[in-house]
């Protein structure tokens, strides 16, 4: 499987994967997702890398349907500024490739924070760890294996 499935697997966490026939030519992968499994798109998350002034990369867990409010994020996590990683540094940092980044079982383990709206679902949609492939499970489930905090960073 990926190594986010197989994480969750060996804590024998609660979760189901979800997966679906992933379009190259889609504009956004979060959006394909809740579309191709019928989602509301508030109910279905993305993971982006930021990185903060003195290079630290931090996660973020927010839904397809909205942005990442880096102010918040940066707020957050007691640093001045935050912006978007470089696309080749997030590969790199977490294993995945774009459109399939998962915030678990990445290779390094790192600072996360998931937007609190997650906390108003039973259930939250996120990255298996490829493209077409999704893993649904409580926001508290997620934060405990990412050892995440839920902060406002969603617009």
């Amino acid at each position: 499987m990926t190594p986010a499935i197989d994480l969750l697997k060996k804590a024998r966490a609660e979760f189901r994967v979800h997966s679906y026939t992933h379009d190259p030519k889609s504009a956004s992968y979060g959006l394909e997702a809740a579309e191709k499994l019928g989602l509301p798109p508030e109910q279905v998350y993305k993971t982006l890398l930021a990185s903060t002034e003195k290079g630290e990369l931090l996660v973020a867990v927010v839904p397809v349907a909205g942005s990442l409010d880096l102010k918040a994020l940066a707020s957050a996590a007691g640093v001045k500024k935050a912006d978007m990683a470089d696309l080749g540094v997030a590969q790199r940092s977490t294993g995945y490739l774009v459109g399939g980044i998962s915030p678990l079982g990445q290779k390094k383990r790192l600072r996360t924070f998931i937007d609190e709206s997650a906390r108003t679902f039973p259930s939250i949609f996120v990255s298996a760890g490829r493209r077409g492939l999704e893993v649904e499970l409580a926001a508290q489930v997620l934060a405990e294996h990412t050892r995440a905090s839920f902060a406002a960073i969603g617009r």
